[in-house]
């Protein structure tokens, strides 16, 4: 969150690798009309304890939590975790509550809702109980789409209904991961300033899934209330999440909480070669980035890819942690990288247990993370080689292959396969050896190449995927169709 928002700045938190915004609900609503005033597109994400341990395996995930514009805490274990961890949030905010009265603010305000997802009966049940409590609401929109795996999804249609609506709220019930997974493919193209998944809520709008009592709520026993009414399908995701939560917990517990009384506190600022080096502090940890909260405005508002120089922390905390994962992902919008170079053993254990790698690179030293940020300033997103008759068309995708920049990887793609097709090619490699990271939309792409150029008569494969990309592509259960008998980068 901008501090700008909160008129008392509180950092925010890193529990599992997932960084959790310090707001309270009413301050949660304030964000979300300054949202729509914007007119920008915003997604936001409402993580329990289920979205934190499946983002322990899902690296797509993680990386979609990182990178939303606010992260909410639906869940009481969570809020007891950050009071342990020594940057207490301040309350749950759940989902369930948040959107009846996201609905009542709607309406005073006259924005404009569309409903997406849920079963089709249900939908119609909880927009009927809406109507009977907000009669003034106004509802852009309401769809249920047929169930289908994301990947088979018809975005086309979904995505120009919800344009057409001129929603400022968009509220997705499909439930996590897909429906975050749906968000962050299509977000920047819809034109709504707030997305934002909502789970089982319009189960509990429609009554079709009754809420535990206030005093369980608050108790943080609501998932006995819930597992009473759904045994079957969530007996073993509960008993699963609560082992690996459980764990983690633990360990980030013993290894990143406490802290630190001794050691300088500021930042110190270089730039060497167009790039900014920021020096970390030695006392790295909440009551630092709370007492110097202009400093860390200071990296992001410097508009330049960064260093940061972690050599001299003698203690990193989970807001630390938060705070890296936040500035990767604000110097990502602006089209910048940030590295981590000369970690610390403190810093390294810190990164280490919070998946820092899988959303931000971390290097051994400082020359090698100067040389990696000009590198990546440098890449091409797509190129060719191998163009004579004798072998087979290579196109090489590098970089990261996202929803932002999948309009010109496909444009550019789909040029060089209609070269190879006039050269009368029908042996094409897609070499994802420099692909640092790919996600549905990008997976989406691979399938839409395979099938444009099996309708052509090529064969195409695509060759040495990182451990990051075959990740993502196995979550998505795409691996035997894209990925059977091509070999994978094992570093």
């Amino acid at each position: 969150m901008n501090p700008n928002q909160n008129p008392v700045w509180a950092p925010p938190i890193s529990i599992l690798g997932v960084p959790f915004d310090n707001v309270t609900t009413q301050q949660t609503l304030s964000i979300f009309q300054d949202m729509i005033a914007s007119r920008k597109p915003h997604y936001v994400a409402t993580a329990n304890v289920d979205f934190v341990v499946q983002a322990t395996h899902d690296i797509e995930l993680r990386r979609i939590l990182n990178d939303a514009h606010l992260v909410l805490c639906d869940g009481m274990p969570l809020v007891w975790a950050s009071h342990l961890l020594g940057n207490p949030l301040p309350e749950r905010v759940a989902g369930s509550d948040l959107v009846p009265l996201l609905l009542a603010q709607a309406e005073k305000l006259g924005h404009r809702v569309f409903f997406l997802g849920g079963q089709e009966d249900i939908a119609a049940k909880a927009i009927a109980n809406i109507r009977e409590r907000h009669p003034d609401l106004q509802i852009a929109g309401v769809m249920s789409p047929p169930f289908s795996a994301l990947l088979e999804m018809d975005h086309a249609a979904i995505c120009k209904a919800v344009r057409d609506s001129k929603a400022d709220i968009l509220l997705v019930s499909f439930g996590c991961p897909k429906q975050e997974k749906w968000i962050a493919m299509n977000y920047r193209s819809l034109g709504v300033p707030v997305c934002m998944g909502v789970g089982a809520t319009i189960d509990f709008l429609a009554g079709a899934v009754k809420r535990a009592p206030k005093w369980m709520q608050q108790a943080g026993m609501e998932w006995i209330f819930r597992l009473a009414q759904e045994p079957r399908r969530l007996l073993n995701r509960y008993f699963t999440d609560m082992l690996v939560f459980g764990a983690g917990i633990l360990r980030q517990i013993l290894r990143l909480s406490g802290s630190c009384n001794y050691g300088n506190a500021k930042l110190s600022f270089e730039t060497i070669g167009g790039i900014q080096v920021v020096e970390l502090p030695q006392r790295f940890d909440a009551d630092t980035i709370r007492a110097n909260p202009e400093e860390w405005q200071q990296i992001v508002a410097n508009d330049k890819s960064t260093v940061m120089l972690g050599h001299r922390v003698n203690f990193a905390d989970s807001t630390a942690i938060a705070m890296l994962s936040r500035i990767a992902k604000d110097l990502r919008v602006q089209g910048h990288f940030m590295v981590v170079a000369e970690p610390s053993m403190p810093m390294w254990h810190a990164l280490e247990v919070m998946h820092v790698g899988s959303v931000t690179d971390v290097c051994a030293r400082l020359t090698e993370a100067t040389k990696m940020i000009q590198k990546r300033k440098s890449e091409e997103t797509v190129s060719l080689s191998g163009q004579g008759d004798a072998t087979p068309s290579v196109i090489n995708w590098q970089g990261e292959v996202t929803a932002g920049n999948a309009t010109e990887i496909w444009d550019q793609t789909e040029q060089l396969l209609a070269a190879s097709v006039q050269r009368g090619c029908r042996n094409l490699t897609i070499d994802l050896s420099t692909v640092r990271f790919v996600d549905s939309t990008g997976v989406g792409l691979m399938v839409r190449a395979k099938k444009q150029c099996t309708a052509r008569g090529i064969n195409i494969r695509f060759e040495h995927p990182s451990q990051a990309a075959s990740s993502v592509i196995r979550t998505l259960r795409m691996e035997s169709f894209l990925l059977d008998n091509s070999p994978v980068l094992t570093a």
